[in-house]
């Protein structure tokens, strides 16, 4: 599978990355699924969300953490729901998710596994001291594991 998207939303993810920094950021791709055998993801739309982690969230993950917003994320379910409705009405899906790991690389953690769902693509932008840095895309195998998806970047947006 290979994710598309334009400069601009390259740009509105990296900057949103960068402003939450030292939290990790999150967000939804939106766009269409095209083609086969090799499966293309338009990205339509960057969607920025809160980050809506809390303290009361580590019971659900494993071992425990006291970390926080600086080193996981969610997003709250009312705005996955919304963001799907409203979606389907243009036509469109959630294709993906993306999130930041500021001072860390931009590959998956233990918790990123744990809680990812086989149909979206996980795009990862490193924010080093501030400054977004590497991003990269992810997506589940049939084993649950994260595999690399390649990232195509289009002259303007869809």
């Amino acid at each position: 599978m290979v994710l598309e998207l334009s400069p601009e939303h390259l740009r509105a993810i990296r900057s949103h990355a960068e402003h939450t920094y030292p939290h990790e950021c999150c967000g939804l791709l939106l766009g269409r699924l095209s083609g086969s055998p090799i499966v293309t993801k338009t990205v339509t739309e960057v969607r920025e969300t809160d980050n809506a982690w809390n303290s009361e969230q580590t019971a659900f993950v494993p071992g425990g953490s006291e970390l926080g917003e600086a080193y996981h994320y969610a997003i709250a379910p009312n705005v996955l729901l919304t963001a799907q409705r409203q979606a389907r009405d243009r036509n469109l899906a959630i294709i993906g998710i993306y999130h930041s790991h500021p001072d860390h690389p931009a590959i998956p953690s233990p918790f990123d596994q744990e809680f990812a769902w086989p149909q979206y693509s996980y795009m990862i932008v490193s924010v080093q001291s501030g400054r977004s840095a590497e991003l990269q895309c992810w997506m589940l195998d049939h084993d649950h594991r994260f595999q690399p998806e390649a990232i195509a970047v289009t002259a303007a947006n869809p």
